[in-house]
């Protein structure tokens, strides 16, 4: 068990597992104390939107140990993806927050903000799992039954997005959706 601590091989995995951790808690209480005042809400979303470019910052670093292709692997793209991400997560936590702040004036636009802040970083960190999976053919490339399991996420990322910028099901019943499990009275 010491030596597994030891192996470089691991920190990448244990950094994805505790950035799939902590966006779900954030976002849980984002949504559940953003009701106490306004200020309250929009500090809860900050943390929300950070631990989320925290997962995404996960997300690559574990892509770049394990998902790239051999063929990109020490290229000068895979030196600079792990620096990019993190300029990727600043960037887009700030963007996230300051699209905050024009809601009142520009609902769509913040929106809009909001979505962008959200996919450019998903579509930087897939690059190389996009190659792997769609583009790579020939020796160095990996075919195996992972492939069909990245397929899946991939459709399911897909899906996820579609469903937060459309804001289905909500939409279609209002106020029903509030909580996980329960339904709103009114």
């Amino acid at each position: 068990m010491l030596t597994a601590w030891q192996d470089s091989f691991t920190w990448p995995l244990v950094i994805f597992l505790l950035s799939c951790c902590i966006y779900p808690l954030a976002s849980s209480c984002a949504h559940t104390f953003s009701s106490m005042s306004e200020r309250a809400r929009h500090i809860c979303f900050f943390f929300d939107y950070g631990a989320l470019s925290f997962y995404s910052l996960g997300s690559a670093i574990s892509y770049s140990a394990y998902v790239f292709p051999d063929e990109w692997v020490n290229s000068l793209f895979h030196q600079c993806y792990v620096p990019m991400a993190v300029l990727n997560t600043v960037v887009c936590t700030g963007l996230a927050c300051y699209s905050r702040f024009p809601v009142s004036q520009s609902p769509k636009f913040s929106k809009y903000l909001r979505v962008v802040a959200f996919a450019y970083p998903y579509l930087f960190d897939n690059i190389p799992l996009f190659y792997r999976v769609f583009l790579c053919v020939g020796e160095g490339c990996t075919d195996n039954d992972t492939n069909i399991l990245h397929c899946k996420h991939i459709a399911l990322a897909f899906l996820t997005g579609f469903l937060f910028a459309t804001h289905l099901p909500e939409r279609l019943a209002p106020g029903s959706f509030d909580y996980i499990g329960t339904r709103s009275s009114y």
